[in-house]
């Protein structure tokens, strides 16, 4: 309305005058002052008593009761005088606002049921009650203005607050449910992961029982093909043994047939005036040692292979002794027919000499030279034992060659065709096994294909030839260049030879012809031989007319006769123990003493026993004991002087690191092992 602008000019111009900036205190009635004063004077209309009389008034009749309306006309008619009450200035509409304050407080003061009857003050009273009023009016509508902003306000903070609280629960139920699944999650995982390793150690076990099961069952698979072998190879070794029983048999036999014909032979012992009796104590104790070898062989079971090779030696010997019996009876059969022709030429001399005794002479007498002291050199032929033995190994490897010269010179020589091998070390028994399995009749792979020596019926020959030349090759070519490597290949070796005694022989053939010192053999030069062929039968190589030298020729020899003495000492680590060495210590006690009952070599003879008693000479040592030690003051004190009378000086190398070697021995009183020894470190490795 247009009046609420003009009231509301109007308060703030009262506010803005010197009696708006009093301090009012609405309390002044109480500290008694005297206010009164003005009631002393006559009664006066304030200028406001219109505006009062309009806005005020109509609303009191309207709500007065009606004992109350016939004396407020009275008063209102008597108001409304015109000489009384003047028109006041201030209806106008800006006091519209006021008024329609003051009437709503008025009519809310009407609506109270004790509302009080109104008291008409003075002019000045009622002007400053009606400001009063209105400003408190006022200051109550501002205060609920003011108050209903606060509590919007409150009501927003308190909704927002709300929002937010419950924004707040929403996130920390999520980041509880978040927490709750990531605790679940976890979980799962630990529990999968814990699964996941209780499969993983069910599978390792499970793998650990395959892979012992399977050890379990390969071990069960080698010890019955163990128990087979073994089988197979004691029904080898009875019929083996049982076929060379029959021989000694055969051998005895013989023998004492010889022996019967030495006997005959003792009747011509009186006839041509000669002893013959060592010829038939000779022949005797031939019989007693073949009978002795016998009796042995059937108190242990079978006779040996060196058994059967004393046996032959000894028929042998009994051939010889038969023939030099004979020969010797041929000889004194010529001499007494000598001695009866020169007694008769003597008789008709004398007849002569009796017919013209100026003729005579003294009778002429016989050239009888000056008599030879007895030969005290040492022997230069090998003892006619062991050249028997050397001339029947050569011979069996020669029929061995024979029965397979139809394979050799053919397409099918490829099927006995294996190599040894030049690897050394762990592999020895995966050789070994392959080896043994060829010569066994079994199929092995060689060259990317199958290989069986049954598959052609000289195959075996020509397998067992092979591999001996394989073996001596390498002694005289790996061992030469590399010592240690002598007895790696040697233990493979006498483990084949112990399964397989051909083989052993073979061997031995092999070695003897390339290395006769081995025998030990020094081959003599023979009318009409050739110059090359004879230096063949030294062991020197000559290719186009030219011999090697002698540097490489003592390394070959070196490298044989280091596998030799290897071989002799070493058995194969897996084979049968409660047999015997087939070929052991007591031929290399045999070798040695036979080679110092012999003249020596320049150069060669140094080096050989250089070799051969350090491989060999600790294992000797051990087997002979103190007769070893008195062989090794023979060859200081009785054999080095002839070693030294034959060196010349630019040979005296060997001589000396002979000699050096003993003298450190005999010093210590014990010969070193020999460097790359086998022990037992190294099968376990």
């Amino acid at each position: 309305m247009p009046s609420e602008g003009r009231c509301w000019e109007t308060l703030q111009a009262l506010r803005s005058s010197d009696k708006g900036r009093l301090c009012y205190d609405r309390d002044w009635l109480l500290r008694g002052e005297d206010v009164l004063q003005e009631c002393m004077s006559l009664p006066k209309l304030s200028s406001y008593s219109g505006w009062v009389v309009d806005h005020v008034l109509p609303h009191i009749q309207k709500n007065a009761p009606p004992s109350e309306t016939s004396a407020s006309s009275v008063s209102t008619s008597a108001l409304n005088q015109p000489s009384s009450v003047p028109r006041s200035p201030l209806r106008n509409p800006a006091f519209s606002p006021v008024s329609s304050a003051i009437s709503n407080g008025t009519k809310d003061k009407h609506e109270s049921p004790h509302t009080e009857p109104m008291v008409l003050q003075s002019p000045r009273g009622m002007k400053v009650e009606g400001c009063i009023r209105m400003y408190e009016l006022v200051h109550r509508m501002k205060g609920a203005e003011g108050l209903r902003q606060w509590q919007e306000e409150q009501e927003k903070k308190v909704r927002a607050l709300s929002e937010m609280a419950s924004e707040q629960l929403k996130r920390f139920d999520e980041r509880k449910e978040l927490k709750h699944h990531k605790e679940f999650q976890d979980l799962r995982e630990v529990m999968e992961k814990s699964s996941r390793e209780a499969l993983g150690q069910q599978e390792k076990l499970k793998a650990e029982h395959r892979h012992r099961a399977k050890i379990l069952n390969l071990k069960l698979r080698e010890a019955e093909q163990q128990r087979l072998k073994q089988e197979e190879q004691e029904r080898l070794r009875k019929e083996e043994g049982q076929a060379r029983l029959r021989g000694l048999y055969a051998l005895q036999e013989e023998v004492l047939h010889l022996s019967q014909q030495l006997d005959a032979s003792d009747q011509h012992r009186d006839l041509l005036q000669v002893d013959l009796s060592a010829f038939r104590t000779r022949g005797n104790q031939l019989c007693s040692l073949v009978s002795g070898i016998i009796r042995s062989s059937s108190e242990n079971g079978f006779p040996t292979v060196e058994d059967q090779a004393v046996a032959e030696g000894a028929l042998q010997e009994m051939r010889d002794l038969l023939s030099n019996l004979r020969q010797e009876i041929g000889r004194a059969c010529e001499e007494k027919r000598r001695r009866d022709e020169e007694e008769a030429r003597i008789k008709q001399q004398e007849s002569q000499m009796q017919q013209r005794p100026e003729a005579h002479k003294e009778s002429p007498i016989p050239n009888q030279g000056p008599g030879a002291k007895p030969n005290e050199d040492l022997q230069v032929k090998v003892q006619d034992s062991t050249m028997q033995w050397y001339q029947q190994l050569q011979e069996a490897s020669s029929r061995c060659v024979l029965a397979f010269e139809g394979l050799s010179s053919s397409r099918d020589s490829q099927v006995g065709g294996t190599g040894v091998g030049h690897s050394l070390g762990s592999k020895l028994k995966e050789i070994f096994d392959k080896i043994h399995s060829l010569l066994s009749g079994k199929a092995v792979q060689s060259g990317g294909r199958s290989v069986s020596v049954t598959l052609n019926p000289q195959a075996l020959d020509f397998v067992q030839y092979k591999l001996a030349e394989k073996f001596v090759k390498q002694g005289e070519e790996e061992v030469a260049s590399h010592h240690e490597a002598a007895f790696p290949i040697a233990v493979v070796a006498s483990g084949i030879w112990e399964l397989h005694p051909r083989v052993g022989a073979l061997i031995l053939a092999h070695l003897h012809k390339k290395c006769p010192y081995s025998v030990p053999f020094y081959p003599a030069f023979k009318e009409g031989m050739a110059l090359e062929d004879y230096q063949r039968m030294l062991g020197y190589q000559v290719k186009d007319s030219k011999v090697e030298q002698q540097d490489n020729f003592l390394k070959r020899m070196s490298g044989m006769i280091r596998l030799y003495a290897a071989i002799i000492q070493l058995r194969w680590p897996y084979g049968n123990r409660q047999e015997t060495h087939p070929h052991g210590l007591n031929h290399g006690w045999r070798w040695l003493a036979q080679i110092l009952n012999m003249e020596p070599l320049s150069d060669v003879t140094a080096t050989l026993l250089f070799d051969f008693l350090e491989v060999c000479g600790n294992a000797l040592m051990k087997q002979y004991q103190v007769q070893f030690w008195k062989m090794i003051l023979l060859i200081k004190e009785d054999y080095f002087p002839r070693i030294e009378a034959i060196t010349s000086s630019g040979q005296m190398g060997s001589f000396i690191r002979l000699k050096q070697f003993l003298e450190k021995c005999l010093q210590r009183r014990e010969i070193p092992v020999p460097k790359g020894f086998l022990t037992s470190s190294f099968w376990r490795s």
